[in-house]
């Protein structure tokens, strides 16, 4: 049914309505944010048991139980680190499946596999801060009902010491000065409608409260 619904969209970065059904019966028999041992009561060990079998359908099953990357280990950031205002305003419509969610570090002109290339620009102004600089490989920005994106950047001097430049603050998908720019593709396939993205953050004003666990 998916893949019908899927395939008779004119917007294939639409997620098929059948989504939402096995949703509300993931969480009707308890499949719901099993990878939480807060909300599930799950050990890790338990859940990788349970992850193994939902990966045999990686496009239904994790979404279908909210359980699908990247809002996992988003959910997880927030949930050990994140502010109170934070948990609520995000944490919580994560939980709920309400909203979905990227997460921005991977970068064009760098060598991303060592996170401390990372040359996006946080930069301090009163009580916001200003970013500037190009992701790409944000998976999940595609979906329809990505809201919120966890960014990497840096906001040390550019001379200090490489383990201590870089923090991660929460971006609203919907703020100025964020564009979505292309899917980018895997052998021709850009595994829509989850899709993962190049964006580019030009001049991009947040509250300096969305900081995660302050900045260095």
């Amino acid at each position: 049914v998916y893949r019908e619904q899927f395939e008779s969209q004119k917007d294939r970065w639409q997620v098929p309505p059948v989504m939402e059904e096995l949703k509300s019966e993931a969480r009707r028999r308890g499949l719901w944010n099993l990878f939480l041992p807060a909300e599930s009561g799950l050990t890790v060990l338990e859940y990788a048991m349970m992850a193994e079998v939902t990966g045999r359908s990686p496009q239904i099953a994790p979404t279908a139980i909210n359980c699908s990357a990247p809002d996992t280990g988003n959910m997880e950031v927030l949930h050990m680190y994140g502010s109170t205002a934070q948990k609520k305003q995000w944490l919580e419509p994560l939980l709920d499946g309400q909203i979905r969610s990227c997460f921005c570090m991977t970068e064009p002109d760098v060598a991303s596999s060592d996170a401390t290339n990372m040359q996006l620009e946080m930069v301090r102004d009163g009580d916001y801060y200003v970013l500037n600089g190009k992701k790409w490989w944000s998976s999940g920005a595609g979906d329809p009902k990505c809201r919120i994106a966890i960014v990497m950047g840096r906001t040390g001097q550019a001379d200090g010491a490489r383990h201590t430049q870089h923090s991660m603050i929460l971006v609203p998908m919907d703020t100025p000065g964020v564009v979505k720019v292309r899917p980018l593709t895997v052998y021709g396939y850009d595994d829509a409608p989850h899709g993962h993205f190049e964006v580019h953050f030009n001049d991009v004003r947040v509250p300096s409260d969305n900081l995660i666990l302050g900045a260095f």
